[in-house]
């Protein structure tokens, strides 16, 4: 385990399928937990510039949930995939530079090898979330299955971990959401 300056006391690893609501989780907590205590960091943002630049893409219409980003998903999974074939750890190593807040919420952990690099790295610090949410909700917030992606790795290569430490059931019940939201905030808060 590496041990640095400003290593961080917590680390959450969120997972979840494409619209489970694992942006809308890990604001939710930044929120209310406030940004000089916690930080998202999402793998996807360094796999999108990096992409972006060697393919003369526009970088921050990949970041946003456009048609854009959808027309070059499958070739960037293609790309991101063969990086991390060559070092599992990239992406990983990219997010993490020069994050001083004490919690860090990796907001879209996709792969066994995103956690095992993180495991690795933080040793007991890691945590793992999983979000979870009926096909009705995801469809309810634009969800359309599409091949090459749904069933990629990229969405399917947590489905049989299943020992996350924490799931959030994230099903459009807000009060049972909320519910959910403070007892991780209060086992958060137990950390620092």
């Amino acid at each position: 385990m590496a041990s640095q300056a400003g290593a961080p006391r917590l680390v959450l690893l969120f997972s979840g399928k494409r619209k489970s609501g694992k942006d809308f989780v890990t604001e939710a907590l930044l929120s209310r937990l406030g940004a000089d205590v916690c930080a998202v960091l999402r793998l996807s943002a360094p796999l999108k510039e990096q992409f972006a630049q060697e393919h003369g893409l526009d970088f921050q219409r990949l970041l946003d949930a456009s048609t854009y980003k959808e027309t070059f998903r499958k070739h960037m999974i293609r790309w991101g995939e063969e990086k991390r074939q060559a070092d599992p750890g990239f992406f990983c190593r990219r997010i993490v530079e020069g994050i001083s807040q004490p919690v860090w919420l990796v907001s879209d952990t996709r792969r066994l090898s995103d956690i095992q690099w993180f495991r690795e790295t933080y040793g007991a610090t890691v945590q793992t979330v999983r979000v979870v949410a009926s096909e009705q909700s995801r469809q309810q917030r634009g969800w359309v299955f599409t091949p090459g992606v749904d069933d990629a790795e990229s969405e399917c290569g947590l489905d049989d971990f299943g020992d996350f430490d924490w799931v959030i059931e994230n099903h459009g019940d807000e009060q049972r959401l909320e519910e959910q939201l403070a007892d991780l905030r209060e086992f958060i808060r137990s950390q620092l």
